[in-house]
């Protein structure tokens, strides 16, 4: 922790009050309590609940005064809307790479992942581009300094994982590893590309009064090709000098370089450049150059003679690319592990004590000493978000270079980074679908952090829930599923919707608050004499199982709707098993009765004697268990309905009487 910077919340002033904070998933509440920094000796947690309960009372050191919350992001980047094409693009990289063929062994596995590391890094080449176009474009002096420096830090982590996919990802060996470095810092050193452009651009470059300086940026990049160019320029312009153009031509002409192929041994190459560094020697004991300090300087850097290399500090701008030019012309078979003596020098001499080294230097330290844990330690410190060292260590695992190293709590560093990765995109209005992926690809802990994020998630519409559920339907999460069901089941009763309400809680297997809603829909019924949603009730099936409740609903309308038909036998027996079945609540027996008396005024005689004293016994336990009694017998319209329906049944009973008995005596 004494290496992590503090970080200052703008606005709050710790030294004048007392602050007080809660963790959340993704971010930290801060907030300002009521007592000064001598406060007396009430705690700051009473203080806090009454900030945050909207309590502003005194604290007995004056008048009331305000205070404040502060909301502190980790990862305040995932906010910036140009870092988009970084989240969405790289998520499908790192997607494909859990995908990949495992079987893949020895050099294809090798070239694969390789391709991997060149595709995240073109990502993030896209994104400074875009970066730097916005900064160029924008005329907010504010919006334009943000973003320069992410295009400077997009820069740096570009830099960075370039030189850790050269030694560890591809691993280069003695003789390509030079290659490489050279690539490395010819694609990051760019400081001096403007230059080179006003020079080549002029009319007469070998007049430019920084010819020179480009011969030698040329030289000190291994650019041999196009400082000869330059040179021949030279030349043509100063044909005195012919005979020491030709010369130094040659000598560039004849380095010997390592080969990305087994066209040669180690040991041919170090004879080669032997012999080469001789003749290079003996020309300049010879004073060839000696009337051109241009050229005799450049003689000199062939030769790796390290002061000659330092007067051009200027031009190199970098220890690193000092480094990589040293090591090009002193010891260009320099074995990988080796390098670290020769970087931790080169740093050195470099610096010379003038400056201390900055993060970059550290973190490029700490790779150029196979340091992998040291390089993602750094890099988690120095930048503003997870998403630099999750990809990074995600790749190194699976090259299979962080197997030994489990941390002290359990899960090992691959999945600790991406579970702080994933769980910073769920504090995002979109980019936590992201998150889902990469909780899904941490075997150990990425369903409890998925569960516990899931949650939190602010299901704003129905289309948001809908995804959520699917998410959570498709990994078993019956908790959540349920939880997310009830939410929107509740929102929709607020909001009156009570289909919808129904839907959600049908989904979500409630049978309490199933009932609830279809007692809201009974209650519907009553006041309006309508149903609502028919298509929904209608079309229930076996969810109207779920609770009795929901099963009367349904049969209720089926009722309605073989009334409708006019079938009116079939609705009768169902009206009659609706009440003696006792699924029916007893509040809605009279409504149950009152719609027995279209059926019992037919011309046809609907109910059989048997069916008519069974609705009679259920009026009579209706009147007379009431424990409104009293009330319900001065009720002059229940009064009424009780009447009619008690002169309705005797009036059927009669019919079915004669009707039955005739037919027995035919």
């Amino acid at each position: 922790t004494d290496t992590v910077p503090p970080q200052v919340v703008p606005g709050a002033d710790p030294s004048a009050r007392q602050l007080c904070f809660a963790w959340g998933p993704a971010e930290v509440l801060v907030c300002e309590t009521l007592f000064g920094r001598a406060g007396g000796s009430r705690s700051r947690a009473g203080a806090a609940a009454r900030v945050l309960t909207g309590s502003v009372a005194g604290t007995g050191e004056g008048a009331p005064s305000s205070s404040r919350v502060f909301v502190v992001r980790r990862d305040q980047d995932i906010y910036i809307q140009t870092l988009r094409k970084l989240f969405n693009e790289s998520h499908g990289i790192f997607m494909g790479l859990q995908r990949s063929e495992e079987e893949l062994t020895g050099k294809s596995r090798k070239a694969q992942l390789v391709q991997v590391s060149k595709n995240y890094r073109s990502v993030m080449r896209a994104c400074m581009e875009d970066m730097h176009q916005a900064a160029v474009s924008t005329r907010d002096p504010v919006l334009q300094g943000q973003y320069s420096t992410q295009v400077s830090i997009l820069s740096a982590m570009e830099l960075i994982w370039n030189l850790c996919e050269i030694l560890f990802v591809e691993a280069a060996a003695a003789g390509p590893l030079l290659l490489r470095l050279l690539d490395w810092v010819r694609l990051h050193v760019c400081d001096v590309d403007s230059m080179v452009r006003e020079v080549l651009s002029s009319e007469n470059p070998s007049k430019h009064k920084l010819f020179w300086n480009v011969v030698d940026v040329f030289v000190l990049q291994g650019r041999m090709d196009e400082a000869r160019h330059l040179l021949s320029k030279e030349a043509s312009a100063n044909p005195t000098s012919m005979n020491m153009h030709k010369i130094l031509d040659d000598l560039m002409k004849k380095m010997p370089m390592p080969s990305l192929g087994n066209t040669q041994t180690l040991t041919e190459l170090e004879l080669k450049w032997q012999h080469w560094h001789e003749e290079c020697q003996r020309y300049l004991q010879d004073g060839t150059f000696a009337s051109n300090p241009h050229m005799e300087s450049i003689c000199k850097i062939l030769l790796g003679d390290e002061d000659a290399i330092l007067e051009k500090k200027e031009l190199m701008t970098t220890w690193y690319h000092f480094l990589v030019t040293r090591l090009l012309y002193s010891h260009p078979t320099v074995k990988p592990m080796e390098l670290r003596f020769y970087a931790q020098s080169s740093m050195d001499l470099f610096l010379g004590g003038e400056s201390t080294p900055e993060p970059l230097d550290m973190i490029l330290m700490a790779a150029f000493e196979f340091e992998m844990h040291q390089v993602i330690k750094e890099c988690s410190i120095v930048l503003s978000n997870w998403w630099f060292v999750a990809h990074l260590t995600d790749l190194l695992d699976h090259c299979k270079l962080l197997q030994s190293h489990n941390l002290y709590f359990g899960s090992n560093m691959r999945e600790f980074l991406l579970l702080e990765y994933a769980s910073g995109l769920f504090s995002h209005h979109s980019l936590w679908q992201l998150g889902v992926d990469y909780f899904d690809h941490c075997p150990e802990y990425g369903r409890v952090y998925l569960e516990l994020h899931i949650e939190r998630i602010p299901l704003s519409t129905e289309q948001k829930a809908l995804k959520v559920l699917r998410i959570c339907e498709q990994r078993q999460m019956n908790e959540q599923v349920r939880s997310i069901c009830k939410i929107m089941a509740m929102k929709a009763l607020r909001n009156n919707r009570l289909g919808s309400a129904l839907s959600w809680s049908i989904r979500a297997k409630d049978a309490a608050f199933a009932t609830l809603i279809s007692d809201r829909f009974l209650k519907d019924y009553c006041e309006r004499g309508c149903f609502s949603d028919l298509d929904l009730i209608d079309n229930l099936g076996p969810s109207m199982l779920l609770s009795d409740r929901l099963t009367f609903l349904g049969k209720y309308r089926e009722f309605h709707r073989l009334y409708g038909e006019k079938r009116f036998s079939e609705a009768a027996r169902l009206l009659l098993t609706l009440m003696t079945a006792h699924i029916a609540p007893c509040s809605f027996w009279m409504t149950l009765l009152t719609d027995a008396l279209p059926l019992l005024e037919q011309k046809e005689v609907i109910f059989s004697a048997e069916q008519t004293y069974e609705l009679m016994r259920c009026l009579e336990d209706l009147t007379a268990g009431n424990p409104d009694k009293q009330k319900f017998q001065d009720d002059d319209v229940e009064t009424t309905k009780v009447e009619m329906l008690r002169l309705a049944l005797a009036r059927n009973l009669a019919r079915v009487i004669v009707k039955e008995g005739t037919v027995e005596g035919s």
